[in-house]
């Protein structure tokens, strides 16, 4: 099927967010974080079938830019991520965990809680779903440019595994050098560091207002509510 299988151009390349009828839903895990949902799907001539997956309440990224030595320069964290079972180098981020509170400014207070920097100019980088067959947490990776130091006064006073974040600014080519090397393997980080490479290239001009619309969220979000 695949070799025979019509052409297309990027104008095709639209998700649908539109759910398939759910016939029987239940929830035999409920989590701090997430839930484990169990759903039986009416699939038309697919039939019904059961799937579980995991809730998630959406995150964000950002991706801190700025020139060093006439070069940019990502900053990016080491972190200890224990479902991981290690140390991993990372993006700033967070959850969606505030209701009612915008995605940028999400990732503005991200910002600021895990790094000290807040940041004049805002953009949407990349969207990403983590795993859409089983793990659907919806990821907007941001970038923050002209950055600013955090009075030490008005500093986050950061706790458990925050405490032990250790900061690198790295150039941005040497940063998506050690993705591409497995280097770093983390799912937003790698979307958010192989999409500013590209955007660069193209002179930034792929780049989103702030608070475009995001499809991915707002479906899963109608679909919980």
């Amino acid at each position: 099927m695949s070799l025979d299988a019509p052409r297309g151009t990027g104008a095709d390349l639209v998700e649908d967010w539109t759910a398939e009828p759910v016939v029987e839903s239940s929830t035999p895990f409920e989590g701090i974080i997430f839930d484990v949902v169990r759903e039986r799907v009416d699939l038309g001539a697919g039939g019904v079938v059961t799937r579980d997956f995991v809730t998630h309440p959406g995150a964000v990224a950002v991706l801190a830019l700025r020139e060093l030595d006439g070069s940019p320069h990502v900053l990016l964290i080491r972190q200890y991520r224990h479902a991981s079972g290690g140390h991993v180098w990372e993006l700033p981020a967070g959850l969606l965990d505030v209701d009612g509170e915008p995605p940028w400014e999400a990732a503005a207070r991200e910002l600021v809680e895990e790094v000290d920097l807040t940041a004049d100019e805002w953009h949407v980088l990349a969207d990403d779903v983590t795993s859409p067959g089983a793990f659907p947490e919806t990821v907007r990776i941001f970038l923050a440019r002209g950055l600013h130091e955090v009075a030490a006064a008005d500093a986050h006073q950061r706790t458990a595994e925050e405490l032990g974040i250790r900061p690198l600014w790295v150039s941005l080519d040497d940063a998506v050098d050690a993705a591409l090397d497995g280097r770093i393997s983390n799912s937003a980080t790698l979307v958010g560091l192989l999409s500013a490479g590209l955007s660069r290239g193209r002179g930034w001009s792929t780049l989103r207002p702030h608070d475009a619309p995001w499809p991915a969220r707002e479906a899963q979000r109608a679909q919980r509510s």
